[in-house]
């Protein structure tokens, strides 16, 4: 299977919906409620943003689990996503490759429209595109709209994908196959001033949240839910690869879905941190930086 026809003729019998046209075609056709579209890329590349050694089948799962993530993030119901896929010249590992990505798009009911193939050089590494598309609903939190006043929150725990000292994942399964926490994204969409996946790192993210919306963002790394009780918190909170929700809300609302309450926003602008009620330096690095 590793030639463009029997790779995508493996591919055909993912993208099933009726607006992939059985991939006959260089477009797809998609009827789409009336409203807006959220609109999503992202690409992991062989060395950069997993390891060689990762099974390939994970490497499916998050490739859709990280388009996945930020549509939750704007409170979107997946609506269909195209493939750019690097044929990699291993048939067994553009099989496996599929079948997780069909696990994570049959799970989180996303179906695949299209997309392109093309053949890499011998020895480069191998680079994965997936474009997603969403339904967005009436309020669509963006990264620009906290305000001062807002309390800060996270979903689930933090630091779990993160590395140990051992150079391994302190969680395998989650660090493999990572869970958007789509329903959630859904439920918190309508209340939330402003919401953000957390896929470089709590901190960097939350400095992100901070510099998009002008204001200050205070985080009290004692409310910070981790993981493992054993975690550093700074550690846990400059890990990457969470893939939980990180969103405010006006002062006294609360969260639909479960969550964390782990700091504020006033007016200002940056980062700050505490524990014990004292300040706490920012760290070097805050979290994972693409440049």
């Amino acid at each position: 299977m590793s030639d463009e026809f029997a790779f995508l003729t493996a591919l055909r019998a993912i993208a099933t919906h009726p607006a992939a046209a059985g991939l006959a075609d260089d477009t797809a056709v998609l009827d789409v409620a009336a409203g807006r579209l959220v609109l999503t890329s992202d690409t992991m590349v062989a060395g950069v943003h997993y390891r060689p050694h990762d099974p390939a089948d994970s490497i499916g799962w998050k490739l859709a689990a990280v388009n996945l993530s930020d549509l939750a993030a704007k409170g979107a119901v997946p609506v269909g996503c195209l493939l750019n896929y690097a044929l990699s010249g291993d048939a067994g590992w553009d099989r496996a490759f599929l079948a997780g990505l069909n696990q994570a798009l049959t799970r989180f009911a996303m179906p695949l429209l299209g997309g392109d193939t093309v053949a890499m050089p011998a020895g480069a590494p191998r680079s994965l595109t997936l474009t997603a598309f969403g339904q967005a609903q009436p309020n669509v939190p963006l990264r620009t709209g906290v305000r001062p006043g807002d309390t800060l929150w996270v979903t689930g725990t933090i630091g779990g994908a993160g590395f140990g000292p051992d150079g391994n994942p302190r969680d395998l399964a989650r660090y493999l196959r990572p869970q958007p926490r789509v329903a959630e994204g859904q439920a918190i969409a309508a209340l939330a001033t402003a919401m953000m996946d957390v896929s470089d790192g709590l901190l960097i993210d939350a400095r992100r949240m901070a510099g998009a919306s002008n204001v200050a963002i205070a985080i009290d790394l004692d409310a910070v839910p981790l993981a493992t009780p054993s975690l550093d918190p700074l550690e846990a909170a400059t890990a990457g690869d969470d893939y939980e929700l990180l969103f405010t809300l006006p002062d006294g609302a609360v969260p639909p879905v479960p969550a964390t309450r782990i700091g504020a926003a006033s007016a200002g602008n940056g980062l700050t941190l505490t524990a014990g009620g004292a300040p706490v330096p920012l760290p070097g690095k805050l979290g994972y930086s693409h440049g």
